[in-house]
C-alpha cells in the first residue's frame, strides 16, 4: 500500500500528498465510540479454543494488556516505534519524530507519528505500530492471516473481541498454547509463557510473579 492507495481507503482525494484532511481521515476511519466490550461468552469461548481455563486467559488479560483497549476518543491504543519504522524503511526518513535509528519518543502522541509515516510509508507505519488491548504489532499481519498490515490495525476497530482474536494468533503463532495451560498460583509455573510474551528480560518485569498472583 503506498499513500495514495490508503487515501482511496478513506475516501480522500489520492494525491499522494498525506497532509492534514488525509491524517484527519485516518483518525476517523478508525474511531468507533460504540465498540462493544468483550463479552463473557466470548472469553469463554477464546478459552476453549486455546484449551485453557476462563481464569488462566482472564489472568493474561489483566497482567499483559494495556488496559482497555481503546483511548477516550474511541480510537484503538496504539505505540508507534519509530526505531521499528526506520529499519523497515531503511532509515530514508530519518531523522524525524517518526523514524529515528534508537526507539524512544514516547511522550509525543504516537496518532500524529502514524499519521505523518502513513505519508512516506503505509505498510511499514502500520506495521511499527502495537494495537490494541494487547499491543500486538503490526509486523505479525502475515504470520496472523491478515491481507495486510492496515487489515491488521483495521481489526481492532469492531470490538475488544477483535483485540482478544489477536492476543489468540499471537499465541496459537508463537507456540505458547501450552505454557498458558500451566499458569497457576505458582511463579514457577507461569515463565515459560512470561518468557514466551515478555522476552527473555520478562523476570526482571516480575511477569511470572504478576500472571501467578492474578492466578489466584
Amino acid at each position: 500500500m503506498d499513500p495514495r492507495s490508503l487515501q482511496r481507503v478513506l475516501g480522500v482525494t489520492a494525491d499522494g500528498i498525506f497532509g492534514p484532511i488525509s491524517r484527519e481521515a485516518l483518525r476517523s476511519r478508525f474511531t468507533n465510540a460504540h465498540a462493544p466490550a468483550v463479552t463473557a461468552g466470548e472469553i469463554a469461548a477464546f478459552a476453549a479454543r486455546l484449551g485453557c481455563t476462563v481464569k488462566q486467559l482472564e489472568a493474561v488479560a489483566q497482567v499483559e494488556s494495556s488496559g482497555g483497549g481503546y483511548d477516550r476518543n474511541g480510537r484503538p491504543k496504539i505505540l508507534f516505534e519509530r526505531h521499528l519504522f526506520h529499519r523497515q524503511t531503511g532509515g530514508k526518513w530519518s531523522v524525524a519524530s517518526f523514524s529515528n535509528l534508537s526507539a524512544g519518543g514516547y511522550s509525543e502522541d504516537s496518532w500524529d507519528k502514524l499519521g505523518l509515516a502513513c505519508g512516506k510509508d503505509p505498510d511499514a507505519a502500520f506495521s511499527s505500530c502495537s494495537w490494541g488491548k494487547f499491543q500486538v504489532l503490526g509486523k505479525w499481519w502475515k504470520e496472523f492471516g491478515f491481507l495486510g498490515p492496515y487489515e491488521l490495525a483495521f481489526s481492532t476497530v469492531e470490538s475488544e473481541a477483535a483485540h482478544y482474536e489477536l492476543l489468540a494468533r499471537y499465541i496459537e503463532v508463537f507456540g505458547l498454547s501450552g505454557a498458558l495451560r500451566t499458569l497457576s498460583t505458582d511463579p514457577e509455573t507461569c515463565r515459560a509463557f512470561a518468557k514466551g510474551y515478555n522476552g527473555p528480560a520478562y523476570a526482571a518485569g516480575g511477569y511470572h510473579t504478576k500472571l501467578a498472583a492474578a492466578m489466584a
